[in-house]
């Protein structure tokens, strides 16, 4: 799994011109998934963004993380995550999971980190032709892979 988190101000998702996902202070989770994904994989990646202190504390220090200030959190699948650019001009997509590995996995994460924060977390909707809007807070952008746990 990869993941780009965006420390946020605020985002939300828009669909066919409705918005089905808003935050105010929190984080937007762009998740890409490929084979071999596991549950070990989600629980790990939940519980490190979960506890990842890149939240301001009262002194201005990244000290405190989503839990610590229980801000919201938004999960959209973000397949182009895994695009190789090795050859030519056009991605390949072929590292990523195909819908029906795919969407098992993110309604897996999504729950794990319900659960984990101890709130509904907002989501995209797998597949669709999503708007995504976001007020980077920072701006804090990280990306994480649980093939490269650093």
């Amino acid at each position: 799994m990869k993941v780009v988190i965006q420390r946020v101000s605020s985002a939300s998702v828009t669909v066919e011109g409705k918005i089905i996902s808003k935050i105010n202070k929190g984080l937007l989770i762009l998740l890409g998934i490929t084979d071999g994904d596991s549950q070990n994989d989600i629980l790990w990646l939940v519980r490190k963004i979960s506890n990842l202190r890149i939240f301001n504390d009262e002194n201005g220090i990244m000290n405190c993380s989503l839990l610590d200030m229980e801000a919201n959190a938004i999960v959209v699948s973000q397949f182009t995550l895994y695009a190789s650019t090795k050859k030519g001009n056009r991605p390949s997509y072929i590292k990523a999971a195909k819908p029906d590995v795919a969407i098992p996995i993110y309604e897996a994460f999504v729950l794990e980190l319900e659960k984990e924060l101890g709130k509904k977390v907002g989501t995209g909707i797998f597949g669709a032709d999503m708007k995504v809007s976001l007020l980077n807070d920072g701006p804090v952008t990280i990306v994480i892979d649980t093939q490269n746990k650093e």
